[in-house]
């Protein structure tokens, strides 16, 4: 467990924990020469089997930047004011911050009691409560570190605090803020970990998406072999160098994805307009960016509201996190957010349905109620899902089975989805049919894109092949179509057909109308008719107009070039005519032929697979 401190210059939060722990936290000779703490200090305080750890952090304005970092992810504050000064700038400062961050407790602890009356005491604690209404239920210690007052029941709060319970059964999550080498031991990180637990030999991500193994873990300024959430971490990594991390970066369990546009529930600390560029900081990250204003031109100070935030640079960041957003000279604390959606859309984004749809996701208490209101629009992408919520597959997976929710191709939907989009599916190729009554069908992908070219594609072709596997729909040589949908050659047609095939059959070529017709004696227009009509029955392939290969050949030819690309990575018109022995031209015409089907795509002079589950 880690707890802040914070409060006004010289109110003593470095004496409380030396007195608290042992340990001075102004670790630096500067600091220690000026008596200031300009940088993030650490104490700990052992307790039975675990250890509590201690943010002491700056309390002068110039060194605010580094507070910020501090306050993450912790859940409680010690607010320390000196009891013979009582409230100051930075005093009213922090407790702003701690207010915006949404705290779990602020500790109140009134310093340096031998310096001030019992009355100076008493009126400092109502105006703390009177001025800051947040405060009503926080407790007061009155303490002193040269009488020791107050600092062994101080002490025995904090331990109880300690016993809570912390979020380790969600992917490990470690924001890291400092970057060193140490002889001996090589590359070291220090951070917090924010949720999960790691142990020695755990290979996770960066933030770049490189892999580290973890050789070593001090948790909470002692050597163990596992590290959890809530901790103070030093891990010694292998695998990267110092110059491939810095601060703000993350170790995660999950591989990480960033993105640069959110939407918050935002709460000011005084009035923002609509549009705002802004310094914002994320655990240790600082950058800058723009706030907008969702539902509303103008905030009320400490009034809740939507909002999107646009980063200058992405961040790894999640649903829930927390965010300090100062004005753009970073020069004031404008308000506190708490992240609402990843990858927050750029258009429609003040609809009224847009403004009820974030609504609705705020009221939600954890991500099995975030879920369920984002299955109500739409089939989510399964990685982006695991990363936003920090959650596991096997959450997911147990979250299907109490619900109707079904995890597959790579997402998950809802019952109502499937029904919706297969309904549409079935709809749309009743309405093709009847459009074009000589078509047999058409392809799992063409009626991709005539059904429900908005959802994902590998959502849709999976819930094709159900109704293909269900007969609700039918599939004649790829050409998807109703079950009772039927062209047929008449009986004169199957005759001719008859004649036609052993034509293809005795030669490896494609053949032309004109010269089909000829061989067979017939008007060359009744044989264009009838040779297209086997086409759309599946039985033949133009591949240009009026040239045709069989299906059969134009498959093997498929199955040929996948292969190709399997094994070189590509495939030319030079290296398919020399695969297949035709000529320069019919090649050329072939291997276009499959462009514009979508087994492949261009790129300079090759063609690279565009689409495996074709032919």
């Amino acid at each position: 467990m880690i707890i802040v401190t914070s409060g006004h210059v010289d109110h003593g939060k470095t004496s409380l924990l030396n007195a608290l722990t042992g340990t001075h936290t102004a670790h630096l000779p500067e600091e220690k020469r000026r008596g200031l703490t300009i940088d993030l200090g650490y104490a700990y305080l052992p307790i039975e089997d675990r250890v509590i750890g201690f943010i002491d952090v700056p309390g002068h304005q110039r060194f605010l930047s580094n507070m910020l970092a501090g306050l993450g992810g912790i859940q409680h504050a010690l607010l320390v004011v000196a009891a013979d000064e009582g409230i100051k700038p930075q005093t009213e400062e922090h407790l702003t911050i701690l207010n915006l961050l949404n705290f779990k407790q602020i500790i109140v602890v009134l310093t340096k009691s031998d310096r001030a009356s019992a009355e100076q005491i008493f009126q400092l604690s109502n105006q703390l409560r009177q001025r800051y209404p947040f405060l009503a239920n926080s407790p007061f210690f009155v303490t002193s570190t040269e009488t020791q007052t107050g600092i062994d029941e101080l002490k025995e709060h904090l331990i109880e605090l300690s016993q809570e319970l912390q979020p380790l059964h969600k992917p490990f999550r470690y924001a890291i803020d400092r970057v060193f080498n140490v002889k001996g031991a090589g590359l070291v990180v220090t951070g917090t970990a924010v949720a999960g637990k790691v142990h020695i030999g755990d290979e996770f991500f960066l933030s770049n998406g490189k892999k580290v193994r973890v050789k070593n873990i001090h948790a909470q300024n002692q050597p163990s072999a596992v590290g959890l959430a809530g901790q103070r971490l030093a891990l010694n990594i292998a695998n990267a160098e110092k110059d491939e991390i810095q601060r703000g970066d993350w170790i995660t369990q999950l591989e990480p994805q960033t993105t640069d546009r959110i939407a918050v529930k935002l709460t000011a600390a005084s009035e923002l307009k609509e549009s705002n560029m802004i310094h914002l900081y994320h655990y240790a990250s600082h950058i800058t960016g723009k706030l907008n204003l969702l539902d509303r031109k103008q905030t009320d100070r400490f009034g809740e509201s939507l909002a999107e935030v646009i980063f200058d640079q992405p961040l790894p960041c999640v649903v829930g996190d927390k965010l300090i957003i100062r004005n753009g000279d970073d020069s004031q604390t404008v308000a506190g957010a708490v992240i609402l959606e990843i990858n927050a859309p750029k258009r429609h984004k003040r609809s009224e349905v847009r403004l009820a749809y974030l609504a609705t996701l705020a009221k939600g208490e954890d991500y099995r109620d975030r879920i369920d209101v984002q299955l109500q629009q739409q089939a989510v992408n399964l990685p982006q899902l695991l990363w936003n919520e920090q959650i596991f597959i096997t959450d997911l997976e147990a979250l299907a089975e109490q619900s109707d929710y079904f995890l597959s191709a790579n997402h998950l939907f809802n019952l109502t989805y499937k029904q919706q989009i297969q309904q549409r599916i079935i709809e749309k190729i009743r309405h093709y049919h009847e459009q074009h009554s000589d078509q047999l069908g058409v392809t799992k992908n063409r009626l991709h894109r005539i059904a429900a070219l908005e959802q994902p594609e590998s959502v849709v072709l999976a819930l094709i092949d159900e109704l293909l596997g269900t007969q609700q729909l039918a599939q004649t040589r790829g050409w998807v179509h109703t079950p009772e949908h039927r062209i047929e050659f008449s009986a004169e047609e199957l005759h001719i057909w008859a004649e036609i095939r052993p034509l293809f059959a005795a030669t490896n070529q494609a053949l032309w109308v004109r010269d089909i017709a000829n061989q067979l004696s017939m008007d060359e227009t009744q044989m264009r008719n009838l040779l297209y009509k086997a086409g759309k029955l599946g039985y033949l392939v133009p591949i240009v107009k009026d040239r045709f290969l069989l299906h059969e050949q134009i498959s093997e030819f498929a199955q040929l070039i996948k292969q190709f690309i399997a094994e070189h990575g590509e495939i030319s018109v030079n290296q398919l005519r020399d695969e297949i022995g035709y000529g320069r031209k019919l090649t050329v015409q072939l291997i276009e032929y499959f462009d514009r089907s979508g087994l492949l795509r261009r790129k300079g002079n090759v063609h690279l697979l565009r689409d495996a589950q074709t032919y």
